[in-house]
């Protein structure tokens, strides 16, 4: 296969835990040949999509090298896998708008770019409401305030983040509430989400990868460290290996079919006990860590699905 990885620029990624780096490696261990560019490199002329895209290969298990960058029809490539880091802003929303027109001209992008743009990674578990936590979706203090009252132990966070970052928790005897609750609300101007508290976050927020509609046999459970809440390996938590639960594979078959339906190839749950917290479809990670504790190489699983997509 051809394939084409569209990254965040190649200096930024640690190549000892990256997901997408591991993918790549297991792909060229595997006879294919590999692209990279950045969001920035698509355009269209007049009707049709480009991208400026260069060769890519590993010279050993962690260094690589490029060649010159080339112009290329997308639909040229057996596979395009969208993998770059939110935010969700702007620049990703259009990048989505070129995947999607990429996609009508016969690229085969992964993940769908239409749902990439449809599911938002922390609204998108209101999909599965017989699955998750407690929560509201709003902007005004009053809600929230009342919706604390009722359960007594919240977690606050903004709809477009990752890796942790802006999520707060709140009980009813912090004396920031307010505080907190203006800067995520931009003083009720930006809309956020409410779930209430789930202690089993001390055991971990175990990551869940779905794999065109077949989630892997193991999760990853991000453990917090000492006086944190989360548990995202990004905020300083303990990665740790662990075969899913029933309550997991519950979870994780019933939304893996939808997810299969909506074209989200590789797609990473977050599950908290038994709720199911964010649906991440912009770029999952924990590849590595699962197949350095376990029997499974979740890369290698990952371009074996791409090959039979592919035949």
């Amino acid at each position: 296969m051809k394939l084409l990885f569209i990254l965040d620029p190649l200096a930024s990624l640690k190549s000892y835990k990256d997901t997408s780096i591991a993918i790549m490696r297991a792909a060229q261990a595997r006879g294919h040949t590999l692209y990279v560019c950045e969001q920035h490199d698509w355009h269209l002329q007049r009707d049709t999509v480009h991208v400026d895209a260069q060769p890519f290969a590993f010279v050993d298990h962690d260094h690589w090298q490029t060649g010159d960058k080339t112009t290329h029809v997308p639909s040229g490539f057996d596979a395009v896998l969208m993998r770059k880091d939110p935010p969700f802003d702007n620049e990703y929303l259009y990048s989505t708008y070129l995947l999607e027109l990429a996609q009508q001209q016969g690229a085969r992008i992964i993940n769908d770019p239409a749902s990439i743009r449809g599911w938002n990674e922390k609204l998108s578990v209101t999909r599965f409401a017989q699955f998750t936590p407690p929560f509201i979706v709003t902007s005004k203090q009053e809600k929230i305030i009342a919706f604390l009252a009722e359960h007594g132990d919240i977690i606050v966070k903004p709809l477009d983040g990752m890796g942790g970052s802006g999520i707060f928790r709140l009980r009813t005897d912090d004396p920031n509430i307010y505080a907190i609750l203006e800067t995520l609300t931009q003083f009720e101007a930006q809309t956020i989400m409410v779930q209430r508290y789930i202690p089993e976050i001390s055991q971990g927020d175990k990551r869940i990868l779905i794999i065109n509609g077949e989630p892997l046999p193991y999760a990853l459970a991000r453990i917090p460290k000492a006086g944190e809440t989360r548990g995202n390996l990004a905020a300083g938590g303990k990665g740790v290996a662990q075969p899913l639960s029933a309550r997991d594979q519950e979870i994780a078959s019933t939304v893996g079919k939808t997810l299969k339906q909506h074209g989200l190839f590789l797609v990473g749950l977050d599950v908290i006990g038994d709720y199911l917290t964010e649906v991440n479809v912009t770029s999952p990670t924990g590849m590595v860590e699962i197949a350095a504790q376990t029997d499974c190489d979740p890369a290698k699983v990952m371009v074996e699905a791409l090959e039979k997509l592919a035949s």
